[in-house]
């Protein structure tokens, strides 16, 4: 009979943020807002990119396809809480969930791959500037985004096939607004330590690596412009950076401070609440940083919202 509990859960709980009744218009309010401003600003992000030929450049490819997949990202988990709270319920089924694990740590980890490409990327324009049209060519841009796709997409497919060998009691409750790998393991009622094995190796190469390619690729930018004499050219030269840089942080400070907090605090809801910063807060505001900090972006969405304003 235990066994029969254990293989035929259909659904799970997601526990969220609060269960005062009171709070829930307030939680639906802010995150729909926060929503519809991610998607509609990493939208207009790419309409700029893709409408203006200005932008056709590695640089700007890369940062199209981050705004897609921080649009997607988001997209994973938001609309499931959102349609919870409105239907006042904190049901997930058992595909559903997988699904969810699936997709979430496709998007964080290309957001981690392509913050690697986007500074090698930076790395390849300041240090080796005559090279650069001939290394990063269309042909070997596109590789780079395929090939992360393809590597990531493996890792998520492997974590899903180990996390089906788990089993889950009947009730389970995920205390999160999502359904979060590491949150999967931590309930199931079955020995996981395989998927925490093959998690420790994913994240140390997954994430550790792209995490060195950027460290490297920016000491090599700092040590380029010490050499340079001009302070102006400097500081044009690293202008270009200051975008990047700027999510590089936001990405990886909301991360470590989503696990530095998991293993402090042991309340739920203050772990679901700095979840938020790197799940949501982090994609909302990548557009606003590229847009605000970068003269090009900021003409190319001007030209796209008044078209003609741009002709006269």
């Amino acid at each position: 009979m235990e066994t029969e509990n254990h293989t035929e859960v259909s659904e799970f709980l997601l526990l969220g943020f609060s269960d005062d009744p009171k709070l829930q218009p307030l939680l639906y309010g802010v995150f729909l807002s926060m929503y519809l401003f991610t998607v509609l600003g990493n939208l207009l992000i790419i309409l700029a990119i893709s409408s203006d030929s200005h932008l056709h450049t590695p640089m700007y490819f890369f940062l199209a396809n981050l705004s897609l997949v921080d649009i997607s990202f988001t997209s994973t988990t938001i609309p499931k809480m959102l349609v919870n709270i409105q239907a006042q319920s904190k049901h997930i089924s058992y595909i559903g969930c997988h699904i969810q694990v699936y997709f979430f740590t496709i998007f964080a980890g290309m957001d981690n791959f392509l913050l690697a490409v986007m500074s090698y990327d930076r790395y390849v324009a300041i240090c080796q500037p005559l090279y650069y049209t001939v290394i990063m060519n269309p042909h070997f841009c596109g590789v780079l985004v395929l090939m992360s796709w393809l590597i990531i997409s493996w890792d998520s497919l492997i974590h899903i096939l180990l996390m089906r060998r788990l089993t889950f009691c009947i009730g389970t409750e995920i205390p999160h607004f999502f359904c979060e790998l590491t949150q999967m393991l931590k309930v199931a009622c079955s020995d996981t330590l395989i998927n925490n094995i093959f998690l420790y190796v994913a994240t140390a190469l997954l994430g550790v690596f792209p995490l060195t390619g950027i460290l490297f690729s920016y000491s090599q930018i700092v040590s380029s412009l010490m050499r340079m004499s001009s302070a102006r050219g400097k500081y044009k030269a690293f202008s270009t950076c200051g975008s990047h840089l700027s999510v590089v942080s936001l990405f990886y400070g909301t991360g470590l401070g989503v696990y530095l907090s998991s293993a402090v605090i042991h309340s739920s809801v203050q772990n679901s609440v700095a979840s938020v910063m790197y799940t949501v807060v982090a994609p909302m505001l990548n557009p606003f940083i590229y847009s605000l900090r970068n003269k090009d972006m900021k003409g190319a969405l001007r030209r796209l919202l008044n078209p003609a304003a741009s002709c006269g």
